[in-house]
């Protein structure tokens, strides 16, 4: 039978791992001495693209490779960190010119392109809330999220901008500049040139300074109900940025490092952009969407040696087999880690066994702004865990008490919600517009993640589900309600109820259930309709992937559809307490 544990030892790793854990070294961490290494001297200015960028900039690193962008064409493209400076600094300059300031709301709307992160870093270093969005998103999404945020400029392509802006524009009262990239022969009406306005600007640095506790970026997250949530985070997250990325990635000096996370999603803001850049390391940037066999050759080719990705691109891989793998070598990769949903055991096995490199999860949320809870390179594996919390990071199972309160739960192996002690530099600040939204989720000092988990003897962690019934596709939160307010704009629709339907390569899909208007009736023609009004709304990675016909959906007293029951049903799960159903239903 094989061992329960991926065993290691240090001697056995290619190098010595950044953190070793011991209650000495637990002891001896402290956010205020990790700021004074990051920020030699003090001082109350602490802005992330600065931080990212200009301090290598202006050191030995200047000529490395900060980012190299591989397009989906074949061609490259290197930025060094000095070339960065100059073109984040002339962008935050050019913002300037247009009155955008601190505090203002920069949203950015691109693939995975240049322009995209010289409008994030030029727009911290400005003072700006930066949003990157997923260019894959409909319009509809889009216009919600730029409305919630009150955005008041975008960077986009020419292409996005024809396709999925220039028809919402007028839903924006607020956006006053729309700034177009990789555009044709001229820009869109009433849009200005990226290059052109970077090459009128000056590349000496802005003078914005912005402190600890401003804004900075602004992440969205969907709920069960309502519209998505705006996770507000401040420049202070650059500390969680730069400890995660020693801690939990294990960078090195030397480290050419590549996260597959768009930056439209947290991860690909976090551990695409800025902790890579922190730490002076070369960052991989593919612009192509999934294709195992450019995945493996890019991995050979790039002679990457610290890869960030998430399971359901493992699954793909795995699904694509060992021998496409093995047509190529990896000699300098020596770290895989992976986010954004439980990673199956088999595919911590799978990597040990093709790659000869287990894949360590880790586990965090866009509220918290980083990794919380990870396996490290210097402890053995449990595959199927979570991992152990980080250095400067308190975790706990909680259950509640009398009276709401929350009670930590000392045993191993007790199932509860997993709480966080409050007060870590990159915890989100607030929910944008919805502040009592906010204050539930911390209690007696604690933050509630709304996920549930265990503790073993051994202190690992593991998941267990959520709390709520955002469905999880492929790295990506969908609320549900979002895509049941798409659906029933169709003339045919009176009713939709959604859920995540479990699946093998992307954890889960989304499954509408739809209740027809009088004068409607059920077909596949229909059917096919409904799909394809969702996807030119949603975009495809939102979309429900499968639509059923109901005569009823089942509701609540107070009228909610129960997307538990409709889940339990679908899946053949108890149905658990009835009570709440309306009678009927």
């Amino acid at each position: 039978m094989r061992d329960a544990l991926i065993r290691k030892s240090i001697a056995g790793l290619p190098v010595r791992p950044n953190w070793v854990d011991s209650p000495a070294a637990r002891a001896a961490f402290s956010w205020q001495r990790l700021r004074d290494e990051l920020v030699p001297g003090g001082g109350e200015v602490l802005n992330i693209g600065q931080l990212a960028v200009d301090r290598h900039a202006e050191g030995p690193r200047a000529a490395r490779t900060a980012l190299r962008l591989l397009g989906a064409d074949g061609g490259v493209q290197d930025l060094s960190y000095a070339d960065l400076k100059r073109r984040t600094d002339r962008f935050a300059n050019a913002l300037g010119r247009l009155g955008i300031g601190p505090g203002d709301r920069l949203f950015v709307l691109a693939g995975r392109i240049a322009p995209l992160y010289i409008a994030v870093l030029g727009g911290l270093k400005q003072g700006c809330v930066v949003t990157p969005l997923f260019s894959a998103f409909g319009p509809e999404p889009i216009a919600t999220r730029m409305a919630i945020g009150q955005a008041k400029v975008l960077v986009t392509t020419d292409a996005l901008y024809r396709r999925k802006i220039a028809a919402i524009r007028d839903r924006l009262p607020d956006l006053q500049q729309v700034i177009v990239a990789d555009r044709g022969d001229a820009p869109p009406p009433g849009t200005l040139d990226f290059e052109t306005l970077l090459a009128g600007a000056s590349d000496q640095p802005p003078e914005i300074r912005t402190r600890a506790d401003d804004p900075a970026l602004l992440h969205f997250t969907s709920g069960t109900t309502g519209t998505p949530k705006g996770a507000l985070h401040v420049h202070e997250a650059v500390l969680t940025h730069y400890a995660t990325g020693r801690h939990a990635l294990d960078l090195h000096d030397d480290d050419v490092f590549w996260c597959t996370a768009d930056p439209g999603w947290v991860t690909g803001t976090s551990y695409g952009i800025v902790a890579p850049l922190l730490h002076g390391v070369t960052s991989i940037v593919d612009e192509a969407e999934f294709d195992a066999e450019r995945w493996w050759r890019t991995l050979h080719e790039q002679q990457v040696s610290v890869w960030y990705t998430a399971p359901t691109a493992i699954r793909m891989l795995m699904k694509a087999g060992p021998a496409l793998a093995r047509q190529y070598a990896y000699p300098k990769l020596r770290f895989i880690a992976s986010v954004g949903e439980p990673l199956n055991p088999q595919a911590v096995w799978w990597g040990q066994q093709v790659l000869g490199l287990p894949i360590h999860d880790n586990w965090w949320q866009t509220e918290t702004g980083g990794i919380m809870i990870a396996n490290i390179a210097a402890m053995d594996l449990k595959p199927g865990a979570m991992g152990k919390p980080l250095p400067g990071v308190e975790a706990v199972i909680v259950r509640r008490g009398e009276g709401g309160a929350v009670v930590p739960v000392d045993a191993p192996d007790v199932e509860g919600e997993l709480a966080l002690r409050a007060g870590w530099p990159a915890m989100f600040r607030g929910y944008l517009g919805q502040d009592e939204r906010y204050r539930k989720c911390f209690a007696d000092g604690w933050y509630l993640s709304g996920d549930l988990a265990r503790r073993d003897a051994d202190g690992y962690y593991w998941f267990i589900g959520r709390a709520d019934d955002v469905i999880k596709s492929a790295g990506h939160l969908i609320g549900p309600f979002e895509v049941e307010s798409v659906l029933m704009e169709h003339p045919a629709v009176a009713e939709a109820g959604v859920i995540g339907k479990p699946d093998a390569m992307v954890g889960e899909v989304v499954k509408a259930f739809v209740m027809l208007r009088q004068g409607f009736e059920a077909s596949e023609a229909l059917r096919r309709e409904l799909l394809g009004h969702a996807r030119s709304r949603l975009g495809a990675a939102v979309a429900p992937k499968e639509i059923d016909f109901a005569a009823a959906l089942p509701h609540t007293r107070s009228g909610k559809v129960m997307r538990r029951l409709l889940k339990a049903r679908e899946l053949g799960l108890p149905e658990g307490d009835t009570s709440t159903l309306e009678s009927g239903g």
